[in-house]
């Protein structure tokens, strides 16, 4: 699935950027924010196996859920100006970008669903 694919990348990408900077000692601050950037690759992997239109879009919404986490951790992290100005833009565009794909995502299968079409693999 191409969508959890970014979403993996997304992850992997901000697990080593947390290894750089000020974030490499902010210790709790960095395991929140991985947790929050795997947890959208997570989520969608979970709901996706489930073979259940209905419970996909549950972990769908969880996934949303955690890529406005990492965009908000960033936020937070710019404005303590943890994060310079073209890393803060980079990231939190990638996490509004998954965050707009995955309620595409959740519309799309919203519409499919109400016409009792089922979802294939």
């Amino acid at each position: 699935m191409p969508l959890w694919n970014e979403a993996v990348d997304f992850a992997a990408e901000l697990y080593l950027f947390c290894e750089r900077g000020a974030l490499r000692t902010d210790y709790r601050m960095k395991d929140q924010l991985r947790s929050a950037a795997a947890s959208i690759s997570n989520n969608i992997a979970e709901g996706f196996e489930y073979d259940n239109t209905k419970s996909f879009i549950q972990f769908l919404v969880y996934s949303k859920g955690s890529a406005a986490e990492v965009f908000n951790q960033l936020t937070i992290l710019r404005k303590a100006e943890m994060l310079l100005d073209e890393d803060y833009r980079l990231y939190s565009e990638k996490a509004l970008g998954l965050n707009r794909k995955i309620g595409g995502l959740i519309n799309y299968l919203r519409k499919k669903q109400l016409a009792n079409e089922p979802i294939s693999k």
